[in-house]
């Protein structure tokens, strides 16, 4: 998948089958528009693209408005949202800073300037709740009347439905906030997960016996917080299990190296010897959050809260005890 940052690059394709939205999460729903969008875009005998903003419409106006409690927590950072668009076959995404000019653009100059001369439209695809411009004041039927006269096709997709509940990026963020992983791995169609390089922090657990593995979530926001029983993703063959915080870590001083931003660290309840002790630094590793232990504890002191992970480390490994005797039931199952 090619990935472009505006529009001013001679790479971008001069037409396309296109569909926009932030596709936060990349849920089922966003999946089955893909799915659309790709069949579309071969018929056509042009690649599909995905139009996305950086950052996230809403975020821009609670900065604007001094307001952060109505920016959307988030469910992914910009490189888990490109590498679940990459799986599902996007030819084509454009990344465009929302800002003071791009919300000031009217609905008929922005299909102007981005979808027609930007991206060469050839057929756009949108959602049942779709808005755009200036105000919010575009919707599926200007989106329509301009494909008439400008010569592209316009489509709208319905809601995706599981079990009767609508897949969006709302209830997938509800489910993270709430702790539960299941419904949220549903919506998603994977369990959820944030990857990145492995980075350096303050190197406090190795003092506490729980060397960890540090990954910055580049949002203030996350949608899920807390401590989780995980399996991390690229370190060796397998997974391997662990416990992990997701969170800004209220037990320590606001002012330590990380500066109060928010963090995945993932302490591997066996750590491969082949690795060494600093041989995660700079990996990329994605790490599954599986289960939901608990909210994130404020202890008082580092003797408490090594007792406190201490205490992780042992649900984490019941649940993967449980996790992997259910498995063998359901294996036996399948056998007979």
């Amino acid at each position: 998948m090619k990935v472009f940052r505006g529009l001013l690059h001679p790479g971008i394709a001069p037409a396309c089958a296109l569909t926009i939205g932030n596709f936060d999460g990349v849920h089922r729903g966003h999946q089955a528009m893909l799915a659309l969008l790709r069949g579309e875009a071969v018929q056509r005998g042009v690649p599909n693209c995905v139009l996305t903003f950086e950052p996230h419409p809403r975020d821009y106006f609670a900065g604007l408005l001094r307001r952060p409690d109505i920016a959307p927590a988030r469910i992914g950072t910009l490189r888990d949202k490109l590498a679940a668009l990459a799986r599902c076959g996007v030819d084509q995404a454009v990344v465009l800073r929302f800002d003071t000019r791009m919300a000031a653009l009217p609905p008929r100059q922005f299909i102007d300037t981005v979808l027609v001369r930007g991206l060469g439209a050839r057929y756009v695809l949108v959602g049942d709740d779709f808005r755009f411009g200036a105000q919010r004041a575009g919707d599926y039927a200007t989106l329509d009347a301009a494909g008439t006269d400008q010569g592209f096709d316009v489509a709208r997709m319905q809601s995706y439905e599981v079990h009767g509940l609508r897949v969006s990026s709302s209830a997938v963020r509800d489910a993270l906030g709430q702790g539960r992983m299941d419904d949220a791995a549903r919506l998603l169609g994977r369990p959820y997960a944030i990857s990145g390089h492995v980075v350096h922090g303050r190197k406090l657990g190795r003092g506490l016996g729980f060397r960890t593995l540090n990954l910055r979530f580049q949002h203030w926001k996350p949608a899920a917080s807390g401590i989780f029983a995980v399996l991390v993703h690229g370190l060796a063959t397998a997974p391997l299990a662990g416990v992990a915080n997701l969170g800004v870590r209220p037990s320590l001083d606001p002012d330590d190296v990380n500066g109060g931003r928010v963090l995945l660290e993932t302490y591997c309840l066996d750590w491969p010897a082949g690795l060494g002790p600093e041989g995660g630094y700079g990996k990329i590793v994605r790490v599954e959050l599986l289960h939901k232990l608990h909210d994130e504890r404020k202890y008082d002191g580092l003797d408490a809260l090594q007792a406190g992970i201490a205490r992780d480390c042992e649900d984490a490994r019941a649940f993967f005890t449980a996790m992997h005797a259910q498995t063998h039931r359901q294996t036996t199952r399948d056998r007979i």
